[in-house]
């Protein structure tokens, strides 16, 4: 084997380093050539480093070449590294690519470059605190080990980038830093030089593109604005003065809305949540609330759109409520589905249908189905041990069952699956099982049940996952979690239970048993949508002419991505497949889990109790989405994002371009006479909504937010540059001007009230009512940005959007659904119940002073308010400055001073009274 390197070339690191580990395993020939020599003859552009394989074939990726060294060194792959491995491809080389151009080539420093990466470098040390483990994949080194520390050693090699604060992130760069491998690799590329030594190599590579992460500054930097080309910039001005002629005819509403020969038909679906609990945060947003973003999302782009949801209903759980309530089972579920429909009804959820699996449509689909698998042989009988519950007299369903798992040792898991380990597990498999109706130990019975041949199945699945997931929008883990099951082999999987309350098996010597929850649940899309419609199978048996967007979270993909798809393979009846499926990590709450019966955490019922406005819960849960892992929602966190993100930058913005045009103009947009300042604007603002489109349509929900945020910066920054408030006391021309800016700022903010509509709809038709927004511009959202306010369009009255979250407040919240975990209660011998923290808070002092109460906040939140304060003590300076009336400097200064009073507290620093000045 020949290794061909270079000088330079970051990607020589990990692959000489990896080399090193496999030392004496294969003959190696280690070869330094330059950056533009052709080692591998088909490629188009010099490419190293490379490995020539003694077979004459090459390997010329940095990964590919590593884990050929590992393979040499008896490595076993795994899934982790797999991920890790996708990830850094995706994710940290981008970011890394163009923070060491900035760094090395554009001589920049500090934060512009470390801004690039700090996303990357937080999960990285969020990963390793989280796993507990000294490395990526566990307890010994991977292959993820080198391949990462190779990409990110020229960066963090300089201390300034590794900051002290990601502790598991710095020790884990240090041990492998320390290895004799990885120690001969930096010295053989850097040469002493440092992070220098890749000048010549860089300034030979593309620049790279921008990227998404820099959306997050508060401005464009000059060379951003300037690479937009003259062709770019012609564009957007033409799309903008084309203005609402260019919009299409608004699509009239279908009812029952059906798929339509040669539209977009998209069938979107939120994974049915447990009739029997009430839903908390992560279930929200795991589920209805971000298929609800794309289903108005879709609706905007005029595809036909169905969305559909409804209450899961059988099952032993509804069994077990049932009893503790008193109630039958339909009792039960007719109870809860009112709450779950309450719930996501003030959360402006917009289903087309929300439904529930307990109708005769459920029982008529799910049993054709079964019959025509028992028709194809694709069902089995065999004789079960299950575990019963004596004391219950009940054989007890998998998630009734909990005990100590027998591959991870994690001790809370459920009998069908570990949270943990992500392992299937059947609940006789457990250790130390416990009932968790009455925590007794059940007993091993034998009972006659069906199974769905899996195996048998196996071949048209994995044909079907190669036609359908490259290209689709299928998320990383959903990947991850079927390939594990594939590769583990497929075992026939059990879709009957010994209960009363279910979907009947239509088998003889079977009449006593009903399916399988996880067997008919995933066919509840199929007969809600029955019962919303005769034509259901224009949906559900039109795989040609629908799109299928399925939204849930990580521990349900099993059963969406690879039970129901052979159910519906070997059914043989042409049903529509998940085309994506779009699945979250775990929204964790504060430092720990929700638990309703602990009192921790918001719950759906609760949160429309707290004061705060749905499009709010809506906002902040969006914006930690929980996409590549798992995500905590914390007060201080929502408050922060409430007061910089929602009211001193979107609320700001919106509100003052809706003023200037009341105040110094009437009600009426002014004539707007473009700059080429303007048309610049016009332009960015332009690619900024193209690309918001491309990250929606790939279901990149919270990235896709941030494009709004940073639009409306841009708005803000477009305002304080060009002072319209001023000029409009100037001369003409400048009179001119601040009707320009005046002019297109309104209208910036009309796209922004669009672009919000998924996110926040209330807040969207509000603004859309205070502009007076024409009706078709509120129902279409295009790739372009156009003039929708033209010039004599007359508004109506403007209003501030937000209120600001108060620190008092929000504490208050904290320790409300703080249950046990409230810190100032008084000792008590067990954890406090709910109860017992409501009486206690009643006693304590009705007002703590907020430095006593408030956590200090994360870096991240802290350095958020640090930008605000100097952004505010600019405007500050600037009216001063400019001896502005007293009011409006007044207005400006106590804001200055309240953003000071959070970063106070976000820092846990006592917080400074003003002292007021004497009158003289």
């Amino acid at each position: 084997m020949r290794l061909f390197v270079s000088e330079g070339a970051p990607g020589s690191l990990p692959v000489l380093a990896a080399a090193g580990r496999a030392q004496c395993r294969a003959e190696l020939l280690i070869s330094t050539v330059g950056p533009e020599e052709c080692v591998v003859p088909f490629l188009t552009r010099p490419k190293v480093p490379v490995l020539q394989l003694d077979s004459g074939n090459y390997l010329f990726s940095t990964s590919a070449i590593c884990r050929y060294f590992f393979l040499l060194s008896g490595w076993e792959q795994d899934d982790l590294t797999n991920q890790w491995l996708e990830w850094e491809a995706t994710e940290l080389q981008p970011a890394l690519s163009a923070a060491l151009y900035y760094l090395v080539v554009q001589g920049k420093k500090g934060e512009d470059v470390f801004s690039l990466v700090r996303r990357a470098l937080t999960h990285i040390d969020h990963s390793l605190s989280r796993r507990s483990c000294p490395f990526l994949a566990g307890e010994t080194e991977s292959l993820a080990d080198i391949v990462l520390w190779g990409a990110l050693y020229p960066l963090l090699q300089d201390p300034a980038y590794l900051p002290e604060e990601l502790g598991a992130l710095h020790s884990w760069f240090q041990t492998l830093s320390s290895q004799e491998p990885c120690q001969r690799a930096a010295e053989t590329v850097l040469k002493q030089q440092g992070v220098l030594a890749l000048r010549p190599y860089l300034q030979k590579q593309p620049q790279p593109s921008s990227l998404e992460g820099r959306a997050a500054s508060n401005e464009p930097e000059e060379e951003e604005l300037a690479t937009l080309s003259e062709e770019e910039i012609a564009m957007a001005v033409a799309a903008w003065e084309k203005g609402l002629e260019s919009l299409p005819p608004v699509q009239p509403q279908q009812n029952p809305v059906l798929p339509v020969a040669g539209e977009r038909n998209v069938l979107i679906t939120s994974a049915l949540p447990y009739v029997n609990n009430v839903p908390h945060l992560g279930n929200i947003i795991g589920c209805v609330l971000s298929a609800d973003v794309f289903a108005r999302y879709s609706r905007l782009r005029q595809w036909n759109t169905l969305y559909l949801c409804g209450t899961d209903e059988y099952g032993t759980a509804t069994e077990t409520k049932a009893m503790e309530e008193g109630l039958t089972p339909q009792e039960i579920c007719d109870k809860y589905h009112v709450i779950h429909a309450d719930i996501y009804r003030w959360f402006n959820i917009s289903f087309d249908i929300f439904g529930r699996t307990t109708t005769p449509q459920q029982t008529k689909i799910t049993q054709d189905i079964f019959q025509r698998l028992v028709a194809r042989g694709f069902v089995l009988q065999d004789t079960v041990e299950q575990l019963r519950c004596e004391h219950c007299a009940r054989f007890l369903a998998d998630r009734f069952v909990e005990g100590v798992c027998p591959f991870c040792g994690y001790e809370e898991a459920r009998g069908d699956q570990c949270d943990k380990c992500g392992k299937l597990i059947n609940a006789i498999e457990l250790k130390k099982p416990q009932c968790k109706v009455c925590r007794s130990c059940p007993v091993v019975k034998s009972s006659q049940h069906l199974f769905l041949d899996l195996p048998k199945l196996g071949k048209p699945l994995e044909e079907w996952l190669e036609k359908t997931l490259p290209g689709s929008d299928w998320t990383p883990n959903a990947r991850f979690i079927i390939r594990s099951w594939i590769r583990d082999g497929l075992k026939p999987r059990c879709i009957t239970r010994d209960l009363k309350w279910g979907t009947p098996v239509p088998l003889v010597g079977f009449e006593d048993k009903v399916f399988y929850v996880w067997f008919d649940a995933t066919i509840g899309y199929l007969s809600i949508t029955a019962n919303y419609t005769d034509q259901w199978e224009k949906w559900w048996k039109n795989p040609e002419q629908v799109s299928l967007y399925q939204f849930m979270a990580k521990d349900n993909v099993p059963f969406h991505g690879l039970v129901f798809p052979c159910s519906a393979l070997g059914a043989e009846d042409n049903y529509t497949l998940v085309s994506h499926l779009i699945a979250t990590e775990y929204l964790n709450y504060e430092d720990g889990k929700f638990s309703k019966s602990r009192g921790v955490g918001v719950f759906g019922d609760m949160a429309q109790d707290t004061g705060i406005p749905a499009d709010i819960w809506r906002f902040y849960l969006l914006y930690i989405r929980p996409e590549g892992q798992d995500s905590a929602f914390s007060w201080t966190d929502m408050l922060l994002k409430n007061n910089s993100e929602l009211l001193n930058n979107l609320g700001n913005f919106i509100n003052r371009a809706g003023m200037f045009v009341s105040k110094f103009f009437g009600g009426f947009v002014p004539e707007m006479v473009l700059t080429s300042d303007d048309r610049r604007l016009l332009a960015h603002v332009t690619l900024e909504l193209q690309h918001y489109h491309q990250l929606l349509e790939k279901v990149r929900i919270r990235d896709a937010l941030r494009s709004i945020l940073t639009i409306s910066r841009h708005g803000n920054q477009y305002i304080q540059v060009n002072e319209p408030w001023k000029r409009i006391k100037g001369s003409e021309a400048d009179r001119q001007r601040a009707g320009t800016v005046t002019g297109l700022a309104v209208n910036i903010a009309a796209l922004l009230s669009i672009m919000l509509q998924p996110y926040m709809p209330t807040v969207s038709a509000t603004i859309q009512a205070q502009l007076q927004l024409p009706p078709p511009a509120c129902s279409i959202l295009l790739t372009n940005f156009l003039c929708t306010l033209p010039a004599g369009h007359q508004i109506g009255t403007v209003s501030p959007l937000f209120q600001k979250l108060e620190n008092d407040q929000i504490e208050s919240l904290r320790q409300r659904f703080s249950g046990g975990q409230v810190r100032k209660l008084k000792t008590v011998p067990h954890p406090p119940t709910l109860e017992e923290s409501l009486s206690l808070k009643a006693k304590a002092s009705p007002k703590p002073a907020a430095v006593e109460t408030m956590t200090t906040a994360g870096p991240q939140q802290i350095q958020v308010l640090m930008d605000e304060v100097t952004k505010q003590g600019n405007i500050v300076r600037e009216l001063k400055a400019q001896k502005a009336d007293k009011n409006q400097v007044a207005a400006e200064v106590a804001k200055l001073l309240d953003l000071k009073k959070q970063l106070a507290l976000a820092e846990g620093k006592p917080v400074e009274t003003p002292k007021g000045k004497k009158k003289k």
